[in-house]
């Protein structure tokens, strides 16, 4: 489905990443020119190797809570480190990349008068006391916890996009996205589906916090970014927030399971305490995805693990990029 006319010239801010190189790909693929736009801290140049050469597409290293001036058609702003071991690295850097870079990008969405769409998260829910979770739900956030950097930077940044659309009338997307996996995860971000993965490949013990019973519920990358595509191609009217996700709920223990049969590994479970403020219930709520957007996830669990374990399988037999 191609909601744009071609030869768009489209900003992708974070677009080395793993969400951004896919977008970046989707993008091309359409028929468009693609600026990517990454500063390489956890995205790689691994992952939009194939795209290099292409003469639709341009890469500049580039941090977004500094400005940029260029001329673009449309911005997707997806810069900023979405797992805890990032992006507790450097917790204040994290609050920048979310506030400093929403900033950057809606100034110079404003000037280019062009679309912009915002990557926002499901941890703006924080640990929900609502489920699933609509649009409508105000979240039930720690502002000072461990997390916070991450939760409470996408918070501001959403806040930023409403009142750059009330103030200066800037045509805004804003998605919350789920958790979200597949093919070019960084195989050390700390993520539940790359973990279980990468520690079943190596025949390790498979890391579960807690006693595994919270949830999760877990979308694959083509899924989401036929959201991201959908979404920005609506009128002015459809602001967003809209969740995009699977709404196909699975315990953490479940995952694990479904991991050690598909890999077919002879790792055993090992449990470790709960971290701080990690959510024990995370479900989209996709009606008005569906209602707006006409989108829904159409890859099962089973058939996107299969094609994700594949990807690590391979990477890990090639010792690429902090896989060995």
């Amino acid at each position: 489905m191609k909601n744009y006319e071609p030869t768009k010239r489209v900003l992708v801010t974070g677009g080395a990443g793993f969400l951004g190189s896919h977008l970046c790909e989707r993008l091309i693929s359409d028929g468009h020119e693609v600026v990517c736009l990454d500063n390489l801290f956890t995205g790689t140049k691994r992952n939009i190797a194939p795209l290099r050469e292409h003469p639709r597409f341009e890469f500049i290293r580039h941090d977004v809570t500094f400005p940029l001036y260029i001329e673009v058609d449309e911005i997707y702003n997806l810069a900023c480190p979405a797992s805890p071991v990032h992006y507790q690295h450097d917790p204040v850097q994290t609050t920048k990349t979310s506030v400093h870079g929403a900033i950057n990008m809606l100034g110079l969405a404003k000037r280019l008068k062009c679309k912009i769409f915002q990557a926002s998260t499901s941890e703006v829910y924080g640990d929900p006391t609502v489920h699933p979770q609509p649009e409508s739900y105000w979240g039930n956030v720690n502002p000072i916890g461990i997390r916070s950097c991450y939760d409470e930077g996408k918070r501001c940044a959403e806040t930023l996009f409403f009142d750059y659309h009330r103030q200066h009338r800037l045509d805004i997307k804003v998605a919350r996205i789920f958790n979200t996996y597949g093919p070019r995860m960084h195989p050390n971000d700390g993520r539940v589906v790359s973990n279980f993965i990468v520690q079943a490949l190596r025949g390790e013990p498979i890391t579960i916090y807690g006693e595994g019973q919270q949830t999760r519920s877990f979308c694959y990358v083509d899924d989401l970014i036929e959201g991201f595509v959908r979404l920005m191609g609506t009128d002015a009217t459809c602001t967003g927030p809209i969740n995009l996700g699977n709404p196909g709920e699975f315990t953490i223990r479940q995952l694990a399971e479904l991991v050690i049969e598909l890999t077919g590994a002879a790792s055993r479970l090992e449990f470790r305490p709960l971290p701080a403020d990690d959510p024990m219930q995370r479900k989209p709520d996709i009606t008005l995805a569906r209602e707006r957007l006409g989108w829904a996830p159409s890859i099962a669990l089973r058939e996107g693990l299969t094609r994700t374990i594949a990807y690590f399988d391979d990477l890990l037999a090639r010792g690429v990029g902090g896989a060995t």
